[in-house]
């Protein structure tokens, strides 16, 4: 038997330990009874508020969604009835633009799968390396999250993204809009050189116009692959492409200069390609120009420092508002994986500065439903859509009241024990003793 390196080992005694500890909630079966939530402050999403509820579902749909003052209920249709009198019912939150379930552990590599060699990779699917047996995934349901677009990263096309329902056994019972849109990660017009000598600096990218030359040679490519009548060899490229010529896809644009913003969307514009922008830290800065041409964004974290050092310190935590003003539409976001637990929260923070409240929970719910094209089935509380919500025994949006109590995806109960939470009783326990 071959001899194992030290750090071999040390390697294959946290994994095996990391399994053996591993206990991974149990998927939830399909909802069997007719459930009925009463008394609780439901945020419908779509910016409306009903102090006193009454919300019930059935076979995973909403079945009603009521103010409990003003209807007669008849309670022998339930087999199940929480009283959440003092509590408040939210809408599923969902997570875009996410690594959630691509990514384990972000200091090891053999656990990353969200990413593939080579520059123009639009055929690469995030779905299928969608881990539903993730640790980090249970973690983020706990806060309220329970849908997410799972998406690639890296190179300048980087692949498929596509969204997933947070609670199944495989990732086809995961899926819930499969390849959703294209990641295109824009050329930057300046970047950063000279780590390895010590002295970092900006230097402008002489090469901008070439990249964008042959971006558009590339899109050029794909559209005349579309358009044609008959396709003698089949190009995977193109062929993943194929959704963005008749707006099945979004285009997810990744830039964040103002400057770069304008030309990528004229650039989109001029193949009639419907766009997201993502991350758009200078969105606020051409806001008109999205609005006129009705361009959503997804934003990067608010909970950060601004992108220049003549903006003020609290730009970015101002930016929702702003976008909010000018009538564009946007999406709360986070980076990575595990810190999706914390998407609440930089809405609740845009909301400390002048965003409206129930706007900032749309950020989370409708208006990002609305950006990745599921709103006709979830994002908001309405009746026929699915039943996936949450109860939370103080505002969600904020990190001292924030207890999820409930959840459910598609009418599904699901369990809301997690990882932390073990070890928080395990510690618990230890120091009692």
């Amino acid at each position: 038997m071959k001899k194992l390196p030290f750090y071999s080992l040390l390697s294959l005694s946290f994994f095996t330990g990391a399994t053996l500890f591993a206990q991974v909630p149990t998927p939830a079966p399909a909802q069997k009874e007719a459930i009925l939530i009463m008394g609780a402050t439901a945020h419908l999403g779509n910016g409306q508020v009903i102090e006193n509820s009454a919300i019930g579902f059935e076979n995973g749909k909403l079945t009603l969604v009521a103010d409990a003052t003003t209807i007669r209920i008849d309670r022998t249709k339930y087999g199940k009835i929480y009283d959440a009198a003092g509590k408040h019912v939210y809408p599923g939150f969902i997570a875009p633009n996410t690594r959630l379930g691509l990514v384990e552990i972000d200091a090891a590599r053999p656990t990353q799968d969200f990413s593939e060699t080579g520059a123009l990779n639009p055929n690469v699917r995030s779905i299928i390396a969608y881990n539903t047996d993730s640790e980090v995934t249970p973690t983020v349901r706990s806060n309220g999250v329970l849908l997410a677009q799972v998406s690639p990263t890296g190179g300048t096309v980087s692949g498929t993204s596509s969204v997933v329902q947070l609670d199944a056994w495989n990732w086809e019972d995961a899926s819930y809009r499969a390849d959703d849109g294209i990641h295109l990660n824009w050329p930057a017009l300046r970047s950063w050189s000279g780590w390895q000598t010590g002295s970092p600096e900006m230097k402008k990218n002489e090469q901008y116009d070439k990249d964008v030359l042959a971006l558009r040679q590339f899109f050029d490519e794909a559209r005349a692959y579309a358009q044609a009548p008959v396709v003698a060899v089949k190009n995977p490229r193109f062929e993943a492409m194929r959704g963005l010529w008749d707006k099945k896809q979004n285009l997810f644009v990744h830039t964040d200069n103002a400057k770069t913003i304008q030309e990528a969307v004229l650039f989109a514009e001029s193949y009639g390609l419907r766009t997201v922008l993502v991350g758009a830290s200078d969105a606020w800065l051409v806001a008109d120009f999205l609005k006129a041409r009705e361009v959503p964004v997804i934003l990067g974290r608010t909970q950060r420092l601004p992108s220049r050092e003549d903006e003020d310190v609290d730009q970015p935590f101002k930016t929702p508002a702003l976008l909010h003003e000018k009538g564009v539409l946007f999406a709360f976001s986070m980076d990575g994986a595990w810190q999706q637990r914390n998407l609440a929260f930089q809405a609740g923070q845009a909301a400390g500065y002048g965003l409206p409240k129930e706007a900032a929970l749309s950020a989370l719910t409708l208006h990002t439903a609305k950006i990745l094209q599921i709103d006709k089935t979830c994002g908001s509380l309405e009746t026929g859509k699915d039943a996936t919500l949450f109860i939370s025994e103080g505002d969600a949006l904020d990190m001292r009241t924030c207890k999820v109590t409930a959840a459910f995806i598609q009418g599904r109960e699901i369990n809301l024990d997690n990882k932390q939470k073990r070890l928080q009783r395990r510690f618990e326990e230890k120091y009692r003793q």
